[in-house]
């Protein structure tokens, strides 16, 4: 019956922390650039775009424009996830949870 308790007690810490991290990753930012940086796009902690800055000597060549374009926000994604996914491992560790219940 102890044990059942500590682990409630582990888990709504872990609710806790995590709602945290969430609120974290909510105001963060990271940026995605291409072209050496003639294209940059900022992407929040939770996968979404926020903005993006194309330098005007770009704007001339559409087709590479849209690739510049595809290639920061992909970058900034991948960004965002890396972001999201090390900040919320922090979640879990420590608290002595069996390995793959969450």
């Amino acid at each position: 019956m102890q044990n059942q308790m500590k682990m409630m007690q582990q888990v709504q810490k872990m609710q806790a922390r995590m709602a945290q991290v969430q609120g974290e990753l909510e105001a963060a930012t990271v940026e995605g650039t291409a072209g050496g940086g003639a294209v940059k796009a900022v992407v929040s902690g939770q996968q979404r775009l926020v903005s993006i800055e194309i330098d005007a000597e770009v704007a001339d060549d559409l087709e590479m424009l849209q690739d510049l374009i595809l290639a920061a926000v992909n970058e900034g994604l991948d960004h965002s996830r890396e972001l999201a996914a090390s900040r919320l491992q922090g979640v879990t560790a420590g608290l002595g949870l069996p390995p793959g219940l969450i």
